[in-house]
């Protein structure tokens, strides 16, 4: 997959260096280059923003730089699709991170200040595919800190960046639930013990307890994705679980527990 980032912080993208998606991009996996948006000005001071039209606090960024920088996207018959993180944008998601993986060519334009023009998007779309995405209901000073979050999700399930594909089946978000606890040596730590199932070697009784924790846990933690799950996919033990924890079925539709279940 090839990735470009335009920032005007590239300083910022340094952590894309480390760790598994830094081992991508040595090994060929992952082609990122990170682009320096001043470098497409053209007057002494590399201006790269303005005021306000209509007036008011902050700054804009102007369109000419970015003009500029998205047309080198834009010189031969391949497009990335240009995506843009903004608190206005689509919620990004574990299936947005799984669809953009299929893709061989993705770029980033990170905003700053009070935002882009909105002419770039405009004059983008007429170039390439364009996304503006947003990481949550907040607001951060630019974009790179959600670029570095999007590179990661989305790079790490690009085949051979993660080395056992198996530890990305039963993660948090891949089937609607969330992930279940995981333990590791001592046994007994601290007083507390690593539930017994999980030293017990019975593969079937692991992989129900498992299971079981996934739904406790999104039931305590994400109601609002046990609503979007389809009950006719869930089994007997599956449903007394739920039921434990509150819930209930009515015909096709869960039934909100009548008060939280504290975790």
């Amino acid at each position: 997959m090839r990735i470009d980032v335009f920032s005007i912080f590239p300083e910022y993208l340094a952590p894309l260096d480390l760790s598994l998606i830094g081992k991508a991009r040595r090994t060929g996996l992952l082609d990122l280059t990170v682009h320096d948006l001043r470098e497409f000005t053209h007057d002494r001071h590399r201006t790269v923003d303005d005021a306000p039209a209509g007036g008011g606090a902050g700054m804009v960024m102007k369109p000419e730089p970015w003009a500029e920088a998205l047309g080198t996207l834009a010189e031969g018959p391949r497009r990335p699709t240009l995506l843009v993180p903004s608190p206005s944008g689509q919620p990004f998601t574990q299936a947005m991170a799984r669809e953009l993986a299929q893709q061989d060519w993705l770029a980033f334009a990170c905003g700053r200040y009070e935002g882009i023009d909105e002419r770039v998007y405009e004059h983008a779309a007429t170039l390439m595919p364009v996304r503006p995405f947003s990481l949550g209901d907040y607001v951060l000073n630019g974009g790179e800190v959600a670029v570095l979050a999007v590179v990661e999700a989305v790079a790490r399930l690009i085949p051979g960046v993660i080395g056992n594909a198996e530890s990305l089946v039963e993660e948090s978000h891949e089937d609607g639930l969330l992930e279940y606890p995981v333990y590791t040596k001592p046994a007994v730590w601290q007083d507390r013990e690593v539930p017994a199932v999980l030293m017990s070697g019975h593969h079937a009784q692991i992989e129900r307890w498992r299971r079981d924790e996934r739904l406790r846990r999104t039931a305590r933690r994400r109601p609002d994705l046990i609503l979007k799950l389809d009950p006719g996919t869930l089994d007997k033990v599956d449903r007394a679980v739920l039921a434990e924890e509150g819930w209930s079925v009515e015909g096709s539709q869960f039934r909100l527990p009548a008060r939280p279940v504290a975790d």
